[in-house]
């Protein structure tokens, strides 16, 4: 662009003139492009699921139950770590591989509790029927958990099993749709995929495998988010 302007005011322009000039008097900023997703709510489903979400924070805090977040995401060879501290002249190079990625069924509370299970292959409805009901198991207190409304989540088997634990004192509680920014465990996903995880991590699948363990399981000593 600055070589097309140059040529077009036939003036010499850099591309650093072209950049200060876009930042100081333009006032732009180069940034990433983000997801926008509230032009695909329902206004009424939100305002109403928002509110019954607020209802369920105060009973957390009057000690009526406890929140959890939960949902699954994937890790994989092809990175999301564009830039690193390397050696001059001995940069590290990350070869994206066509392997099954790591699949994690995570649980967490803004208090800082985590409960992440890995699933072998595809993320299916019975998987995280599974993993809830290893969670359910050491749970002695009530109990809801926070879902996204993925297909998985809403199969019939699905629902079977939350028919059978709200016998036990867990309660699932969908979001409103497209409303990925109320689930606080998204923001885990972010943090590991664009922060915690160095390119090291990605010298091979086994290694990317062990830092995303090593991450989860020491969160939230080592690894934290202070949560609103």
């Amino acid at each position: 662009m600055a070589n097309e302007l140059s040529v077009a005011l036939k003036l010499s322009i850099s591309y650093g003139q072209l950049k200060r000039f876009i930042k100081e008097k333009l006032h732009y900023s180069w940034r990433r492009l983000r997801k926008w997703l509230k032009p695909k709510q329902d206004p009424a489903e939100y305002e109403r699921l928002y509110a019954l979400l607020q209802q369920l924070k105060k009973l957390e805090e009057s000690g009526f139950l406890e929140l959890f977040y939960g949902d699954q995401s994937s890790f994989s060879m092809n990175p999301n770590v564009p830039y690193g501290w390397q050696e001059i002249g001995n940069s590290i190079k990350i070869v994206p591989t066509k392997e099954t990625p790591i699949n994690i069924f995570g649980l967490l509370s803004r208090q800082g509790a985590i409960e992440a299970y890995e699933c072998e292959g595809s993320m299916t409805s019975d998987a995280i029927i599974a993993f809830i009901d290893d969670f359910l198991a050491s749970r002695t207190q009530r109990t809801a958990i926070v879902l996204d409304n993925a297909p998985i989540h809403k199969s019939y088997e699905f629902q079977e099993a939350m028919n059978r634990w709200k016998e036990k004192d867990l309660f699932i509680f969908f979001l409103p749709t497209y409303s990925p920014h109320l689930n606080i465990i998204e923001t885990l996903w972010r943090k590991i995929k664009y922060e915690w995880l160095k390119p090291q991590h990605y010298e091979n699948a086994q290694t990317l495998k062990n830092a995303v363990i090593d991450i989860l399981k020491s969160y939230p000593e080592k690894f934290n988010i202070v949560f609103d």
